[in-house]
């Protein structure tokens, strides 16, 4: 049961980063295991220059690989993900994502910027082999406020859409759901050597 959360603010604190630390108190109460990567304290030169045997790089993939669920948050900026999370996923093995589930989550002034997980995001976790990619969250500046204290506050409607994701994420991946007496086990369609 292991999740990964991957930062994809170039900030240290950001509204992206809220969504994250929303999905991890959730996971965690759950029961889930959470790791997570901040792309940004990773080597900049080495994420620019595509140093791929650089030892944060390593590590991260390594991190990757181990996870069966990613969870990726990212602002938008000019109707995409941001830079750094970009030059990350150009830095993984072709096939990072391959069986993993994935949850993306992004953050954006104005609504307007609402289709960037699906015309932007979505296609790069696809080519990379990511086996189910949840339907996004999106939340806007008004959705995730700056408190007086200094901390983001997720609102209830994003709360609610976040609840729904995570249930899916514990119910369909985390913990599968054992098989019922009687029922036959799935069997891979490569191991089927004769049909009816």
């Amino acid at each position: 049961m292991s999740a990964l959360l991957i930062a994809g603010s170039p900030s240290e604190r950001s509204r992206s980063a809220a969504l994250l630390d929303a999905v991890s108190q959730r996971l965690h109460a759950r029961g889930a295991l959470v790791d997570r990567i901040h792309i940004r304290d990773l080597s900049p030169q080495a994420l620019l220059l595509a140093d791929f045997g650089h030892p944060t790089v390593v590590a991260a993939t390594d991190q990757v690989a181990k996870a069966r669920v990613l969870v990726v948050a990212t602002p938008v900026y000019k109707a995409a993900y941001s830079g750094v999370l970009k030059v990350f996923l150009d830095l993984l093995p072709q096939t990072a994502l391959k069986g993993k589930t994935v949850l993306p989550l992004a953050t954006g002034g104005s609504p307007h910027h609402m289709l960037a997980l699906d015309y932007a995001l979505r296609p790069v976790l696809q080519s990379l082999g990511a086996k189910h990619i949840l339907p996004g969250i999106y939340a806007t500046d008004s959705q995730v406020t700056l408190s007086p204290e200094g901390s983001y506050d997720v609102h209830s409607d994003v709360a609610v859409r976040l609840d729904d994701a995570v249930n899916l994420i514990i119910t369909e991946t985390l913990r599968p759901t054992p098989p019922v007496a009687g029922r036959f086990e799935p069997v891979a369609f490569s191991q089927v050597r004769c049909s009816v």
